[in-house]
């Protein structure tokens, strides 16, 4: 058996691309819900942001540095976690929020600003927390990040299907109406069958090499929404504030990490392997996460006139 780092993925540009695309569409399907109004009440409550923000770009990375002393995984893996964890909030986070009863409105604003503040906050996460284990600062050699793509990529990805969801849903609202629980399946269905397929073009390497990240996985992944969601508490936040922060925290655009490891690294077994196994399995936890949250509904906030 081949090392870990010398695995290459079969994940070529072209498929990160349509990753892309169909996370893209997701959040079209629930921009047409959302309304003008639920993002002025999400910006009255600068708190619930402002711990969103904090526990997705300072709580979540700290928690993960920490994670890696305690477990001792292989340099690579642990930098592929760092990675993750320096991610962007998912944008099918939104959806999962949308589905437990949480404060979706809150969820998409926590999801775009986490999405520009990684511009920054990304590089940062990495290059600090990776330059104090002796393992990962080994591998660290020329990371570099455009920020200009990563905008661009923010505006075509999560700007454009927000604002044309928007549009409808505030202009036509009959057609917004309509369009809603099929453009929901749709995009879900697409999703699912995209998920299925990179699963299955590199299922022998997840059979090979899973046992070495699947754990580690599962941990990391628990560790991010219950520290979300606690942290969330902690603060006094309320129950449909607490859910979207949790997944704004547990869901990270691996997609994304993907990129980056081919982009700068050079498609880093150890690395890759770990992040395309977080892009599986954080689909799962929220999958049944929400399901769980759907069966405990939360009365919404009332918006003032």
């Amino acid at each position: 058996m081949m090392h870990i780092d010398q695995v290459h993925l079969n994940f070529n540009p072209q498929s990160l691309l349509a990753l892309n695309l169909v996370l893209a569409l997701v959040m079209f399907g629930v921009a047409l819900d959302l309304k003008l109004s639920d993002f002025k009440q999400a910006f009255r409550t600068p708190k619930a942001l402002a711990i969103g923000l904090f526990g997705h770009h300072i709580l979540f990375p700290a928690a993960t540095y920490l994670l890696i002393l305690a477990l001792d995984p292989l340099p690579s893996i642990a930098l592929g976690m760092l990675l993750v964890s320096s991610c962007p909030a998912g944008h099918i986070s939104n959806f999962f929020t949308y589905r437990a009863g949480g404060n979706a409105a809150l969820s998409v604003s926590i999801s775009t600003l986490s999405t520009v503040g990684a511009v920054f906050m990304m590089p940062i996460n990495v290059a600090f927390w990776a330059n104090q284990h002796a393992g990962m600062r080994a591998i660290l050699r020329d990371f570099s990040l455009d920020p200009w793509s990563m905008l661009l990529e923010v505006g075509l990805l999560l700007g454009v299907p927000l604002v044309l969801g928007l549009i409808i849903s505030h202009r036509f609202p009959t057609i917004a109406a309509r369009l809603l629980k099929p453009m929901r399946v749709f995009s879900l269905g697409v999703f699912a069958v995209f998920v299925s397929g990179a699963l299955l073009a590199n299922w022998k390497f997840f059979l090979t090499y899973g046992p070495m990240v699947v754990g580690l996985v599962f941990i990391h992944n628990a560790c991010a929404l219950s520290s979300g969601y606690g942290f969330g508490k902690l603060f006094g936040l309320a129950e449909r504030d607490c859910r979207a922060v949790a997944f704004e925290t547990g869901i990270q655009n691996s997609g994304l990490g993907l990129v980056l490891i081919f982009n700068f690294f050079g498609g880093l077994g150890g690395m890759a392997i770990v992040t395309a196994w977080w892009g599986i399995w954080h689909i799962f936890a929220g999958m049944a996460l929400s399901t769980y949250w759907m069966k405990k509904p939360v009365q919404a906030a009332k918006v003032r006139a």
